[in-house]
């Protein structure tokens, strides 16, 4: 009787540890579960984070290039209008004055078919025909364009320095004074100062004033 009892309780014990033993195998199945499902969510994180970061270089790159191909643009369209400036402005390398000379002479000029264009400065006081001591004098500077030859005529003009002029009409050459009566060269040059004409001077055809500046010859 005592032998059958001791060996119910062995059963028991076992019994007890066998069962003992399946809820600690559980508990741990059930202490890895989170742990893998974690493991599960962080790399997803991972991968859309990944994802996220690509998607952004991505688009800065594509901001990056195009707000460089705007700019890109702009400096080559403003390389090409200031190389067509230059090339449309050929009168760049001339100074003011050469270029007035040429424009008054185009613009008034007798004869456009020379080959040379003299320019000589006659200062205020200086009379009007220099061949007469009655000739009254220019009250202001003034410029005088004529040609090589006597039959190009000639242009005396005051530069008002606002794009006008004052145009005397003095002849290139003067008659002999003997052949006038006393007191008439004085009529005559103070008519020239009183009647002298207000003309607008035109910017021209800049070919042309190239051409006779080339060939200005300023004494």
């Amino acid at each position: 009787m005592k032998k059958h009892r001791k060996i119910c309780y062995c059963n028991t014990a076992l019994l007890l540890m066998i069962l003992l033993a399946g809820c600690t195998d559980s508990k741990d199945e059930e202490a890895h579960q989170p742990s893998n499902q974690a493991s599960a969510v962080q790399s997803d994180e991972k991968h859309t984070e990944t994802e996220d970061s690509t998607k952004i270089r991505k688009d800065e790159s594509e901001l990056k290039t195009g707000s460089e191909e705007p700019a890109t643009k702009a400096s080559n369209e403003t390389t090409s209008e200031e190389e067509e400036s230059k090339k449309d402005n050929v009168l760049a390398a001339y100074s003011s004055e050469k270029i007035e000379y040429a424009r008054v002479w185009l613009q008034l000029g007798p004869n456009q078919e020379i080959d040379e264009l003299h320019v000589r400065h006659i200062s205020a006081g200086e009379p009007i025909n220099p061949n007469d001591d009655t000739s009254a004098s220019y009250p202001e500077d003034v410029t005088q364009l004529a040609g090589s030859r006597l039959v190009d005529g000639s242009v005396t003009y005051h530069g008002n320095g606002d794009g006008t002029i004052h145009v005397y009409n003095v002849p290139l050459r003067w008659d002999s004074a003997d052949n006038l009566e006393k007191g008439v060269m004085r009529e005559v040059t103070e008519s020239i100062i009183k009647n002298t004409k207000k003309v607008y001077v035109d910017t021209g055809d800049d070919e042309k004033i190239k051409r006779l500046i080339t060939i200005m010859m300023i004494h």
